[in-house]
């Protein structure tokens, strides 16, 4: 999730590249660079760190010109560093990109074989050398670009600047965002609208398999077939910010949206249709190429990624038979761990920064543990301490309290369950496949749970003047209730608590009385009717019950008071699902009360000291 500008116009073109990356910075912060097209040729200026790096770098020396591309990184290949950074360029062809090249190892051993040369660790680099080779063959750069995409398989936001076109852009797209904007003897190119903002309203959104060249004077759109396109002008009246969040009112509720999609990259290039085959990096070197080498897993994490990881034991130990223990980084520090070489120690954290999770991973390798990294940003502490690192591709996350992360840990965890079942020949290749078709099914299913949202904001406002609320589950659905609960507390300021349904009897059930809340999730699964035993238990006691299960679910809806209803899934991927209605139903009812809801009180976003 990274942010692209590209302009052709009248103006100086660093100006509007710059204060383009300014308004898209939240996209992704750890490096930018513009190039800039003049009568001497292509000048490419690139930074690591923050956009205001980037901008000391030109402040003595500005790179002139009327035509320009430029780019802010969030990490996906490559570490954070200038040579990572984009624009990249071979000879006369520079490139911006934006989205996850599935074939990329393939390609460049490929290119390099060839005599290409690789300035960089990034997959974008590939399209530089890719439309350069084409370019031998043909001396038309927009064929040589489209002939270099049909090599690639993956998702991509793309802008090309070539030198011996000073006078036009050429843009494609497959999975991720591009638009168009429309000025006066001026056009636009970018991954989001706030970008365009101060320059144009009218903006037109590039569909997948689409390819735009961009003069100043004209914007001609073709399809994949290399048919004519006309684009419909679509005016926004949106203020900076809000086109900053998308059209939504917070971050938070944008990133729970964005969650399909999230899914989406987080499995691309990971698994292959029609194949048991998983391609995770980084597990070949640490677990061999067959077997699986370690007696144990223990599991190191805080907050929303302690829920994950439990999610994660109940899979390791159920699906992969593997004996997992989960443990409060901030704990396990002090509690002298029984590890060693045989334990495969498994930290999960959103930034790699959280300072318990780092001081807990300092432990586990002092006891001759192999650590694993769970974790969204490339080149973070955690990722440089680990042995190997799985990368979630969740982007950015601006929202203090963690939706996307979450819902992209226990993806990745999902996906080194089946690999670890599969190295132990746990489950037969027909049960691979079946699991595997399932978790392709996620994105869309996410998009229908997506759906209810309305039904679940009708539902907080009736529970909004509530003054606590419990969420109960079995099972698997039981960290899940953990995290509704601590979801609502984060952004509401309410008591929440998620407990096991079948120890209400045990103490809990006292703080049931009339019209509590209790959130009770039911998927079909072999508690199933236990736990709605402990419904009629809390409805017998005066609770408002809001029970998340299955659509369709005749039961559910005569014994609950209100019911959100979930598309059918396989019961191990439930979690990844059930979560969503519970971070919505947490957003709606902080929403009611007014609270801060992307910064709320007392929190950070990075627990970064102890």
């Amino acid at each position: 999730m990274c942010g692209i500008i590209g302009y052709i116009g009248n103006r100086e073109a660093t100006d509007v590249l710059i204060d383009g990356l300014k308004r898209l910075e939240y996209r992704g912060y750890d490096s930018a660079g513009i190039a800039v097209l003049n009568g001497h040729g292509i000048e490419v200026e690139r930074a690591e760190g923050k956009l205001s790096h980037l901008e000391a770098k030109i402040h003595k020396h500005k790179p002139k010109g009327h035509i320009g591309i430029g780019h802010t990184r969030w990490a996906t290949h490559g570490v954070p560093s200038e040579r990572n950074a984009h624009p990249h360029h071979v000879e006369d062809v520079v490139v911006v990109h934006n989205g996850i090249i599935e074939n990329y190892s393939q390609l460049r051993k490929e290119l390099i074989q060839k005599g290409c040369h690789f300035k960089s660790e990034t997959d974008t680099e590939i399209f530089c050398h890719l439309i350069n080779e084409e370019l031998k063959k043909t001396k038309e750069i927009q064929k040589a670009i489209a002939n270099a995409l049909k090599k690639v398989r993956g998702a991509y936001a793309i802008v090309v600047l070539y030198a011996k076109e000073p006078h036009k852009l050429y843009v494609a797209k497959l999975g991720s965002p591009l638009v168009l904007g429309f000025g006066k003897k001026e056009n636009f190119v970018a991954s989001d609208v706030p970008a365009l903002l101060p320059y144009t309203r009218e903006v037109a959104y590039l569909e997948d398999g689409e390819f735009a060249v961009v003069s100043d004077g004209s914007l001609n759109v073709v399809d994949s077939h290399g048919h004519p396109v006309t684009k419909k002008k679509t005016h926004i009246a949106w203020d900076a910010l809000m086109a900053e969040k998308g059209g939504y009112k917070h971050f938070m509720l944008k990133e729970i949206f964005e969650q399909p999609r999230v899914v989406e990259q987080t499995i691309m290039g990971r698994i292959q249709l029609g194949s048991t085959q998983l391609t995770l990096e980084g597990i070949p070197k640490l677990f061999g190429a067959t077997g699986f080498p370690f007696k144990q897993v223990a599991i190191l994490a805080c907050g929303t990624s302690w829920h994950a990881g439990m999610v994660a034991k109940y899979w390791f130990e159920q699906l992969a038979r593997v004996p997992t223990t989960v443990h409060l980084a901030s704990e396990f520090r002090y509690a002298n761990p029984l590890i060693d070489s045989k334990t495969l120690v498994i930290s999960i954290s959103q930034s790699g920064e959280t300072a318990d999770t780092l001081a807990a991973t300092q432990l586990a390798k002092q006891k001759k543990a192999k650590v694993l990294a769970i974790c969204n940003v490339l080149g973070s502490s955690l990722t440089r301490a680990s042995n190997a690192t799985l990368y979630t591709h969740a982007g950015p996350e601006i929202g203090v309290a963690s939706t996307k992360a979450f819902v992209s840990q226990m993806t990745v965890l999902y996906l080194l369950t089946l690999e670890m079942a599969s190295r132990k020949k746990i489950m037969s290749k027909e049960e691979l496949l079946t699991k595997m078709e399932e978790i392709r099914k996620l994105p869309q299913n996410l998009e229908t749970v997506l759906q209810k949202a309305d039904a679940i904001k009708k539902i907080a406002k009736e529970c909004v003047n509530a003054s606590h609320f419990l969420f109960i589950a079995r099972g698997l659905q039981y960290p899940v209730a953990l995290e509704g609960a601590l979801k609502l507390k984060e952004i509401s300021y309410v008591h929440a608590e998620g407990f096991a349904a079948g120890e209400l009897k045990h103490g809990p059930i006292a703080l049931v009385d009339k019209g509590v809340p209790v959130v009770a999730l039911i998927p079909p699964s072999e508690t199933y009717e236990k736990i709605l035993s402990n419904v009629e238990e809390v409805k017998a006691r005066g609770a408002f019950v809001i029970a998340v299960g299955e659509k369709g679910d005749e039961e559910l809806e005569e014994k609950a008071d209100a019911v959100i209803g979930l598309p059918k899934t396989v019961y191990s991927l439930t979690p990844i699902l059930y979560a969503v209605p519970l971070q919505l139903f947490a957003y709606y009812i902080a929403d009611f009360k007014g609270t801060d809801v992307d910064q709320p009180r007392n929190l950070a976003k990075s627990v970064t000291v102890e």
